[in-house]
């Protein structure tokens, strides 16, 4: 069993099923579709309908999920303006076309979206460099899923309400899952959404000087723009083709040498020829990518 993790296809149906069949999941493999599958690209509806598809997908709420349910909420002239400003024209098109039916159950499946999960899993990194070492060769590592990032003052202290001890020595390596997850659910559900320069300019603090630690994994911020955002960044967000890509970001000697956190926002809102849809496995951090066609 492997753990997948996509984010922000923004309507690149072909993409993302190419993508899809490049990665090759199994029956017990799990899919993490982290929100914004909807709104800028063609078939924003028919990503909706493959990824409600596929067995073991396990979706979250992005920020353009929101929107599209906020509009429906207001019946506002003005919202659904905005909306359409903000990619919405081919969603809207889309649920038009559908029956009332489908369209309801639709948005209703939508609205029960979870805003993160946490998942933990085996760190096959530290498990390949250290066969030796009875402990790290069984290493496993939590990581938050979330769509846009955390306020992570706020997350430390509430681990540390719940009586985790979080410092620089090691981080919040001995929270639970279970701990974790409630963690998240006391964060402001528009941070989850929407936070974007707060979250990638500062280190989390929840990865210890010993490199443990649980991870943030999050898109809504185009690896191509993260710059503007993030410091300690594996890379500039772009690849010599100048196409998105997934980012670790806050490697330093204060985190062991390991990234705290992780974009995967590949930038398919962007449209061709820089945008791709791109898939990464948890255990590994192996990444599969696929551009975004022209209208594809």
């Amino acid at each position: 069993m492997a753990t997948y993790v996509t984010s922000d296809v923004h309507g690149y149906l072909r993409a993302l099923d190419a993508a899809l069949e490049l990665v090759g999941l199994g029956s017990d493999d799990v899919l993490y579709v982290m929100g914004d599958m909807v709104d800028r690209g063609p078939d924003p509806i028919g990503v909706v309908k493959l990824v409600r598809s596929l067995p073991n997908a396990r979706v979250l709420m992005g920020n353009h999920e929101r929107m599209l349910l906020d509009v429906l909420a207001a019946d506002d002239d003005r919202e659904l303006l905005l909306w359409q400003m903000n990619g919405g024209s081919t969603t809207s098109r889309e649920l038009d076309a559908l029956s009332g039916e489908e369209a309801g159950e639709l948005i209703e499946w939508l609205s029960g979206l979870p805003l993160f999960d946490v998942v933990e899993v085996a760190d096959e990194r530290v498990r390949r460099s250290h066969p030796g070492d009875p402990e790290l060769a069984a290493a496993t590592r939590a990581h938050l899923l979330v769509h846009a990032g955390i306020d992570a003052a706020i997350a430390r202290a509430n681990l540390r309400a719940a009586g985790v001890p979080v410092d620089a020595a090691g981080g919040a390596r001995d929270a639970s899952v279970a701990q974790l997850a409630s963690m998240l659910s006391q964060q402001v559900s528009d941070d989850l959404l929407w936070i974007r320069g707060d979250f990638w300019s500062e280190a989390t603090g929840l990865i210890g000087r010993d490199g443990r630690g649980p991870v943030v994994v999050s898109g809504h911020t185009p690896s191509l723009y993260l710059g503007r955002y993030g410091r300690l960044m594996s890379g500039t967000g772009v690849t010599e083709d100048l196409q998105g890509c997934v980012v670790e970001v806050g490697a330093c000697r204060d985190t062991g040498g390991e990234a705290d956190r992780i974009c995967i926002d590949c930038a398919a809102a962007t449209g061709s020829p820089t945008g791709r849809v791109g898939i990464m496995r948890l255990e590994d951090r192996a990444t599969w990518y696929v551009p975004v066609g022209e209208g594809a």
